[in-house]
């Protein structure tokens, strides 16, 4: 990836461009580079800026979901940021939903793609037999439409976090996190304008995901991606980009 990776402050972070902040938070095995094409999409218009969520950096007794949360609000002092859009994917999306229900004060408007936060068939759930490349290369094509995104230097990636000991336990316990922090009762208080961008082909949060988030958030708008599993920005980043520029536009004139 061409963008540079900030060290300041015990945060780590990619920024591009300049206005309106768009934050994006990245999920369980989500890499900065999953957001390439949308940050190249918005830098020219808004201020794009990408924290690396420190899964595998946590002590193992705090290692989960709100924890997560706190560190995004840490970093958002630390920027002085106002007025964010927070975009999440996956575990990034279920971050972002705490967040913004932890300081309402700060998030302007919300889009989520492929969230947790309801249920989701967890990949991190265990690695009976993370030992094996084939098993691994499977579970990572589990989480596209198209097995062919599933591609060697990301089969390679999650093989070797899983196959790290100190990672994969960090894993096991933001996932279980994750499960276990269900946000069905508390989606009702989150008013502002929220997009859900889902993949029709989601087999980790499945399309009866987005739909009950579509009638616990209020404020909400549902966009289908087809021919897409759980991660559109990066299996059909046109079609995420073309229905995120539409809700910002609106958003933004409101």
């Amino acid at each position: 990836m061409s963008f540079t990776v900030k060290e300041e402050n015990g945060f780590k972070y990619i920024e591009e461009g300049e206005g309106d902040v768009l934050l994006l938070l990245h999920g369980l095995f989500g890499a900065l580079s999953n957001w390439e094409d949308v940050t190249n999409a918005f830098k020219s218009q808004y201020r794009v800026i990408i924290p690396l969520l420190p899964i595998y950096e946590l002590p193992l007794l705090t290692t989960g979901v709100t924890t997560l949360a706190k560190h995004v609000h840490k970093f958002v002092k630390w920027k002085k940021l106002q007025n964010i859009i927070v975009l999440g994917n996956s575990l990034g999306g279920h971050v972002g939903l705490i967040f913004t229900l932890s300081h309402p004060e700060c998030v302007k408007s919300l889009i989520l793609t492929g969230s947790s936060g309801l249920y989701e068939n967890s990949f991190g759930g265990s690695f009976p037999r993370r030992e094996s490349y084939d098993f691994i290369k499977e579970k990572v094509a589990y989480t596209f439409y198209d097995p062919e995104f599933a591609t060697k230097e990301l089969v390679d990636e999650v093989f070797d976090t899983v196959n790290d000991r100190n990672r994969v336990i960090r894993i096991l316990a933001m996932a279980k996190s994750a499960i276990r922090h269900n946000m069905a009762k508390d989606l009702h208080k989150i008013t502002i304008p929220t997009c859900l961008i889902w993949g029709k082909d989601d087999k980790v949060t499945p399309p009866e995901v987005a739909e009950e988030f579509h009638q616990l958030l209020p404020n909400s708008e549902l966009n289908w991606v087809d021919k897409c599993g759980h991660a559109p920005m990066m299996e059909q980043p046109q079609e995420f980009i073309e229905y995120l520029k539409k809700f910002l536009d609106r958003v933004l004139l409101k």
